[in-house]
């Protein structure tokens, strides 16, 4: 990647988040970084669909806690792993031990959060 290039230059984006409006905050943020595309879905067994049904991605962004305490997107991160797609976490939860047990490799960021650190934590992960 030059320095002139974006730092999602036309890469695919998934974004797992239950809430529409931190959503749509995220398609933004991605977007102008340079993201070709950006699917949003608000439930884990939508996005898993989309996975099985052959979508991939060049980066996730997933919510950690999905309408509640027990829905959560753990399943989207497995399916992701198996592909080999980099995500990041979001979670409004501080210091989610689950997380950081299960994906210690995963950068977390809370919520609120700043644009520029979703960013960093994407500049991140795809440098791995």
């Amino acid at each position: 990647m030059s320095n002139n290039e974006p730092l999602l230059a036309g890469l695919t984006c998934l974004v797992l988040e239950d809430e529409f409006l931190i959503a749509l905050d995220l398609q933004d943020i991605l977007e102008s970084a340079g993201a070709g595309a950006v699917a949003c879905h608000a439930d884990a067994d939508e996005a898993l669909r989309v996975l099985r049904e052959g979508a991939r991605f060049d980066l996730a962004v997933l919510d950690v806690h999905l309408g509640g305490a027990t829905r959560t997107s753990y399943s989207v991160a497995a399916a992701l792993t198996v592909q080999r797609t980099p995500f990041v976490f979001l979670t409004g939860m501080r210091r989610d031990a689950t997380i950081a047990a299960e994906y210690p490799q995963v950068p977390i960021l809370e919520k609120p959060y700043q644009h520029a650190h979703v960013l960093e934590a994407v500049r991140n992960v795809l440098a791995k």
